[in-house]
């Protein structure tokens, strides 16, 4: 392939998908080196030779692991050869401008400083180039094992990364963890730190005061490097757990995202988040006691809670395809339901039927608007602020957990106002439907919808890569930048070998948002799924600790409603502190997979603990359990999102039927089985309530670990 063919190609997608820096960035890395990329094409056409050696005979498979192999680690050693050879470079040239830098500090020569500067910014932009090198070469064998794996089984990267992952002369962690790129960042920071010290402005990348700016350069470099091998800090790691695209700015995507972004409107948005978390919480300490009260079973109150979640099951579809056009109306309907649901709730008591109370609460679970609130994050928020603001929506929910209870607890009085009784069964219903009611007011009055000229085709907005992996170049570079030059010819045979796969894949490549949940589900890998098993785990496990803790607590230790509220509010409150060590130290120390693998075990272990076997079921096992689980389920919860966040496809990352639709679709039917399941248990007696509850949780958790260890290899 020609050079001026490859910069015609490269312009069309850079133009429509990335922009035009990354596009000069691209074609100058590409034309200069291309032979050093992995041999896509060739590789390609190895799995369509294996494929037809394997129809022919099975005993072929043991050849086709071992040759393919060879194959890729030839691949993966011109690569790395390359990067070496291209990190001594730049590492020579660090040394020359580090002489240059010493002798201008001896002289006090500071009119020479702004020159440094500059040659030492071309370096940093030499590196970028390389860092870009490095992670297109990462996509291209992440797509070679996962076209492998769906042509025979899922059988080759469990081999490949298993046996090559962890030997200590691995040159895939080159590629996957630029273990020497670091040393030249840090190098070149320093430098440029101390070139900007007397301004007093910019700061070295060792540094992390929050009012200090990096230097614009290393601000780039880091980012392309903590893409590359998953560091993160504990903003960006909260932020995950919103599954919300972080794009690559393009220009014009960038400017209409700016004009559309309004702060009040985004508050709005969280504070709904917010209220809805304590909406739903804020009933568990009482739903017991207030079910006895209508004549109804204590376990009751399991279907009393679950009945929000049966109907968030089909408001989240509803609201997330509401949200393609609007998003002032799908919040005012979400109030105004949520207003009806929670008076209902109230006025359960005084009519003295239960009946009542379970509409409140279904009216409830229809007013869900977390799809609106995850769409404008995604749609209105400028890239620049879109991780604080989805740690924002993480921390509105977390923290919305911890006050629902809390707030129950306060409600320890018995009085009547008219004909309304005001009470701890109450007082949640009456207290959320006026917070509900000046929601509205706050919301007709202050929120600003956005204009709507680019939302009925949001597609083309969202088709920017998220760190290259996500979007137009997941796909296109694997067949235009990876595919190495190919003798100066095309060889129309192998073209043909390969169209019955490439016409296979047409689907796959696509990057239209999917139009339905079967389409959907159809792009649901084996990693995806375990995940989403996963969530449901995590989920079901947390659903019956809390919605029958007083039911629990009230049969073994006699506690009261508020005693109750109060260890739910401190469960909440353990949240955002667990966040904090696994965002900020554990997923940089440790690989994903392997603190997912851990916290599934802690999980586990967690749940048997909570089993009343022979002695007396105590305060002390019961209080460590539930901390240890919940704690366990926390943890759990953010990697396993952030693994989702990266092994799903780049078509469930947008649209109506996103990937953060489906992992609220899991969880809230986790709920629901969780719920129904305590109402159910309830009827063999209070005494069997909790081994009831506890089995079906441990089995689900002991078969997510055995899932886990099935695809543990396709999560590198």
């Amino acid at each position: 392939m020609k050079d001026g063919c490859i910069r015609q190609k490269v312009e069309t997608i850079t133009n429509s998908r990335v922009g035009k820096r990354m596009f000069d960035m691209f074609v100058n890395t590409i034309v200069l080196c291309l032979s050093f990329y992995i041999n896509y094409k060739l590789m390609k056409k190895k799995v369509n030779q294996y494929a037809r050696q394997i129809e022919v005979s099975e005993h072929n498979r043991e050849y086709v692991l071992k040759d393919f192999s060879r194959v890729l680690d030839s691949q993966i050693e011109k690569t790395v050869l390359f990067l070496l050879e291209q990190e001594g470079r730049l590492a020579s040239r660090l040394s020359v401008l580090g002489e240059q830098h010493d002798a201008l500090v001896q002289h006090d020569a500071a009119a020479m400083i702004p020159e440094l500067q500059e040659s030492y910014r071309v370096v940093g932009e030499e590196l970028l180039k390389l860092l870009h090198f490095v992670e297109l070469n990462a996509i291209g064998l992440r797509k070679i094992l996962k076209k492998f794996d769906k042509r025979f089984g899922y059988k080759f990267t469990n081999h490949y990364v298993k046996t090559r992952a962890s030997h200590p002369y691995s040159q895939l962690k080159q590629v996957f963890k630029h273990v020497g790129i670091s040393a030249v960042v840090g190098t070149l920071s320093r430098h440029l730190a101390d070139l900007k010290d007397h301004q007093g402005t910019y700061i070295s990348i060792y540094d992390q005061p929050a009012l200090s700016l990096l230097d614009p350069t290393i601000e780039s470099i880091k980012a392309a490097v903590d893409r590359l091998s998953n560091t993160t800090d504990f903003l960006q790691y909260i932020g995950k757990h919103a599954l919300i695209p972080e794009e690559e700015p393009t220009t014009t995507a960038d400017n209409d995202v700016d004009e559309r972004y309004h702060f009040m409107s985004l508050l709005l948005n969280l504070v709904n988040t917010f209220l809805y978390m304590v909406n739903t919480y804020i009933i568990v300490p009482t739903a017991d006691s207030y079910s006895l009260s209508l004549g109804a079973a204590a376990t009751t109150c399991g279907a009393v809670i679950g009945s929000m979640a049966v109907a968030q099951v089909f408001s989240s579809v509803y609201f997330s395809a509401w949200s393609n056009k609007s998003y002032l109306k799908p919040l005012i309907f979400s109030s105004i339901v949520l207003f009806i649901g929670n008076t209902l709730y109230a006025l359960a008591y005084d009519l003295n039927s239960i009946h009542v109370l379970f509409i409140g609460r279904v009216f409830c679970g229809l007013g869900s608007a977390r799809a609106v609130n995850r769409r404008y994050i995604s749609d209105c928020v400028p890239i620049k602020m879109r991780m604080k603001a989805s740690a924002g929506f993480v921390s509105a929910s977390a923290l919305g957990m911890a006050c629902g209870p809390a707030l129950a607890a306060l409600f320890q009085t018995d009085r009547t106002i008219f004909w309304i009784t005001l009470n701890e069964n109450t007082l949640p219903g009456w207290v959320m439907a006026l917070a509900w009611l000046v929601y509205l007011l706050w919301l007709c009055i202050s929120f600003r919808e956005p204009c709507n000229d680019n939302k009925l085709n949001p597609p083309t907005r969202r088709e920017t890569s998220n760190g290259l992996e996500n979007g137009a170049l997941e796909n296109s570079v694997s067949e235009l930048l990876i595919e190495k030059q190919n003798d100066g010819h095309n060889d129309e045979d192998n073209e043909d070998d390969d169209e019955e796969f490439n016409n296979n894949e047409e689907a796959e490549e696509s990057h239209q948002p999917v139009t339905s949940i079967v389409s959907a589900y159809k792009l649901l890998t084996p990693s995806v799924k375990v995940q989403l098993l996963i969530y449901f785990m995590l989920k079901y496990a947390m659903e019956v600790l809390l919605a029958e803790s007083s039911v629990i607590t009230s049969y073994y230790f006699i506690w009261s409603s508020g005693k109750v509220a109060s260890f739910l509010a401190c469960l909440g409150l353990t949240v955002l502190p667990v966040n904090v060590l696994v965002g900020s130290y554990l997923s940089n120390v440790f690989e994903e997979r392997q603190v997912l693998l851990a916290a599934e075990i802690m999980v586990c272990i967690g749940i048997i603990f909570s089993f009343q076997v022979i002695i007396p079921y105590s305060v002390p096992q019961y209080v460590c359990s539930a901390l240890l689980t919940f704690v366990a389920a926390e943890v759990l919860e953010g990697v396993n999102l952030s693994l989702l966040s990266r092994v799903m496809s780049s078509r469930l990352k947008r649209g109506t039927y996103n990937g953060g639709l489906l992992s609220t679709e899991a969880g809230t039917l986790a709920r629901v089985v969780a719920d129904g399941a305590i109402t159910l248990a309830g009827y063999g007696g209070m005494n069997k309530l909790l081994n009831a509850t506890l089995l079906p949780s441990l089995l689900i958790c002991i078969s997510s670990i055995v899932a886990t260890c099935y695809t543990y290899n396709s999560l590198y």
